[in-house]
């Protein structure tokens, strides 16, 4: 039973995931008139136009990119945990305005009409409740459908970077949705997008973005020593050599948080006022002292 409750964790994450994102949709891009991207973002095009339910058109405009992703990504875990992804959003999507939270008096409704006509506060919302959604889901290991099966084709076929392709997927959408629902609404649909990818990767990834420093010293000893009894942090010496010299140069390199660097700088100014330190961020760390490396 153990070995299947990592698997178990994340279809619940998926399907918790599917619910939030519909919640935003429903809730905040389309009483705003926000596209949000993708798949999602057509299905309300044809939902102006025509009357049809977004979570059916959800669906049904998933089912060609789904064949392309077994096809081109492959795999049946990408296969079983997609399919749950966009069947329960699809499904989340139309069912969730028939629940008593979108009834007159139902707890979305009250937020719907509070922030009617304000579409600064819908697309803050939405960006912050849909990424989420889509943090959840990359946490689970799974995607969201759409343009998140195009995105990686288009990384494994052309090598063009995820981040490039969403890009041109969802911007293409919201360039079509100016047309339709206005030029103030697309741009605030493209703030959305990139405000949910942030509040994503902070969901996948921690808030606990730490510091890591590489110092260049002729002091590796104090310095590291220091280090050690004060900060109480872990310290790697690698072996250096400066290119011009030749001179061989210790290299120091540690993970601190952001509230030890003043302390880390003063440590290496008083031991060593010549010292060439970098230093860089991390957006997770595993290992002792940091979150354990165990489960991940």
């Amino acid at each position: 039973m153990k070995k299947y409750l990592p698997n178990l964790r994340d279809y619940v994450l998926i399907i918790l995931a599917a619910f939030i994102q519909a919640f935003s949709l429903r809730t905040f891009f389309v009483p705003a008139d926000l596209a949000s991207g993708g798949v999602s973002g057509i299905s309300q095009l044809i939902n102006h136009f025509t009357g049809w339910p977004i979570g059916l058109m959800i669906l049904i405009g998933n089912i060609p990119l789904f064949i392309l992703g077994w096809r081109f990504l492959g795999g049946r875990r990408f296969a079983l945990r997609t399919a749950v992804a966009i069947f329960t959003y699809s499904t989340f999507t139309d069912l969730l305005v028939r629940t008593p939270l979108f009834s007159p008096d139902g707890a979305a409704t009250a937020l719907i009409d509070d922030l009617q006509g304000d579409i600064f506060l819908n697309t803050l919302y939405g960006a912050i409740v849909s990424g989420i959604g889509y943090g959840l889901v990359y946490r689970a290991r799974g995607t969201s459908g759409g343009s998140d099966i195009l995105a990686r084709i288009l990384n494994n076929w052309r090598g063009i970077p995820i981040t490039q392709s969403y890009l041109f997927v969802d911007s293409a959408v919201i360039l079509g949705a100016g047309f339709v629902f206005g030029w103030k609404q697309a741009l605030y649909a493209m703030i959305a997008l990139y405000v949910s990818g942030l509040v994503a990767e902070t969901t996948l990834e921690g808030g606990g973005t730490v510091r890591t420093a590489m110092i260049v010293t002729s002091e590796s000893d104090s310095i590291s020593h220091r280090v050690l009894e004060e900060l109480q942090r872990g310290v790697t010496i690698l072996e250096g050599a400066g290119a011009y010299t030749g001179e061989a140069r210790p290299v120091l390199y540690c993970v601190i948080t952001r509230a030890e660097v003043s302390t880390l700088k003063a440590i290496v100014n008083e031991c060593d006022p010549a010292a060439f330190m970098v230093i860089g961020a991390a957006h997770e760390v595993l290992g002792e002292g940091f979150k354990p490396l165990k489960g991940k």
